[in-house]
């Protein structure tokens, strides 16, 4: 079957769906856009399972920016995302995110700081005298402090964003196929047409690439290209505790990372494995070994009715892991005109996925950035070996 597309997206998850909300909403049917998605259900798709945090402390400047544009958009969204007088429903709730650390860490966390504070973030420092009276069901000993994500720091519900990106992106006019790329077709310095799995043959204006954990790589190297970007098993827990917890923030503990946040009545937690323990995999069996031996022992040293924590659910997804520094790969390569690249976020992808939606509409549209300059995560950084990352602080 050919056909003809100003636009085809491969992968219909966060990053695809938000690319063809924001490509829809700003070409008002003037454009066919075509969504390819092989599961409409999502059932392996890495967000789903996300945590849903929205925060913005980071030290790479690229990073505090389009976390604060997604903020913005989150809290506008429910009005946004409307969809026959249905306002999209995400959960969003800013209810702060707290990262304690140590004396050993505050050096390199407090540099961070002020890289915030210069780009707009509301975070504040609480030094170890005060932290107690802020977080009175904590073990405060042996901290330095805490810096506590204000404003716009929380977390939503990450199904209900796809959802309503999705549904508000085919209200616009974008059209979702259910169905997988398996080709691409050059011509010169352009991808001429996508292959699909069911015997579709798209000839394509622009062609994105949005296939996250699973596919990302495989659709670059289609397109003769070498991605750094594989799949990353994170287990997540749903824990039930005996007090009430829902007044909990989002906490990222100094010691390993571990981070736990309200759900409902219950704590979502988890924490990343070490590095040499963290291979390339498509297996999504939960380790449950994270909980008993590290999340947990954390979690109750941390906060003494934690000592009672039972896992009444738990879950694994993937990050899309940028092998080369952690960080989004975005934009067109040099040695392409029409394909371009929305993958490698390495867990920040659904609070940046509004700010990396419109930064792709605004080089398909006009070929350059125009609200955010992120030239500084374009695949050259690949190329040229230089990685652009977060400042180590585990």
């Amino acid at each position: 079957m050919s056909d003809t597309a100003d636009i085809v997206i491969i992968g219909g998850g966060i990053m695809g769906s938000a690319t063809a909300y924001f490509l829809a909403a700003a070409t008002t049917g003037r454009r066919r856009i075509v969504v390819l998605e092989p599961d409409p259900t999502y059932a392996r798709a890495s967000t789903p399972k996300a945590s849903g945090v929205v925060r913005h402390q980071y030290g790479v400047p690229e990073n505090i920016l389009m976390s604060l544009y997604g903020s913005a958009f989150f809290r506008q969204a429910p009005e946004l995302l409307e969809v026959d007088g249905e306002r999209a429903e995400i959960g969003f709730g800013e209810r702060g995110y707290v990262w304690l650390v140590t004396p050993e860490i505050l050096p390199a966390v407090a540099a961070m700081h002020e890289v915030q504070l210069e780009h707009g973030a509301d975070v504040t420092f609480v030094p170890a005298d005060r932290l107690g009276a802020r977080l009175p069901r904590y073990r405060t000993d042996g901290l330095a402090g805490a810096f506590f994500g204000g404003s716009g720091a929380g977390w939503l519900d990450p199904w209900g964003l796809l959802q309503a990106f999705r549904r508000k992106a085919s209200a616009l006019g974008a059209e979702y196929i259910q169905d997988s790329a398996t080709g691409l077709a050059h011509s010169g310095r352009r991808i001429a047409a996508v292959s699909t799995a069911g015997g579709r043959r798209i000839a394509a204006g622009h062609v994105v690439n949005c296939a996250g954990a699973m596919g990302a790589a495989r659709i670059c190297a289609m397109a003769g290209l070498a991605l750094p970007v594989e799949p990353r098993k994170r287990s997540v827990f749903l824990a039930d505790c005996r007090e009430d917890v829902r007044d909990f923030p989002m906490t990222v503990h100094p010691s390993n990372g571990v981070w736990f946040r309200p759900e409902g009545k219950s704590l979502l937690c988890g924490v990343a494995p070490a590095a040499d323990k963290d291979p390339a995999t498509e297996d999504d069996t939960v380790d449950y070994g994270f909980f008993d031996d590290v999340v947990w022992p954390t979690m109750a040293a941390l906060v003494p009715a934690f000592a009672a924590l039972k896992v009444s659910r738990a879950y694994a997804g993937h990050y899309d892991f940028n092998t080369l520094d952690e960080n989004a790969i975005l934009g067109t390569p040099a040695t392409l005109d029409n394909f371009l690249i929305a993958t490698g976020f390495s867990g920040h992808g659904i609070m940046q996925s509004p700010a990396a939606g419109r930064a792709i509409t605004e080089l398909i549209l006009h070929g350059r950035y125009q609200t955010l300059d992120l030239t500084r995560f374009g695949y050259d950084r690949i190329i040229r070996n230089a990685p652009l990352p977060e400042p180590a602080c585990f």
